[in-house]
């Protein structure tokens, strides 16, 4: 028996192909509310992976404050750059 095809608006983006990306780009919600939707649904989905487990550890916590130091060091980045040890200017 064949897999029952899934439409392209409810396929998830790892399952699209590169010649439907555009088409599939076109069809998600780029508004205010949509945009709000899809950061709690990424939220929740991580808290409830990382964070509200049963034997949790230091992991979800670890990452969070990975992606910060990550995020504010290419916040500060061109500041960072101009204070470099340089040996000819």
């Amino acid at each position: 028996m064949a897999p029952v095809p899934v439409p392209l608006k409810d396929m998830k983006l790892l399952d699209v192909k590169l010649g439907q990306l555009p088409t599939w780009l076109a069809m998600r919600d780029f508004t205010p509310g949509g945009i709000g939707g899809a950061l709690r649904r990424g939220y929740e989905r991580y808290y409830n992976k990382y964070i509200n487990v049963r034997k949790g550890g230091l992991g979800g916590i670890s990452m969070v404050l990975a992606g910060y130091v990550v995020i504010s060091y290419m916040w500060s980045y061109s500041h960072l750059k101009h204070d470099r040890r340089r040996k000819y200017h």
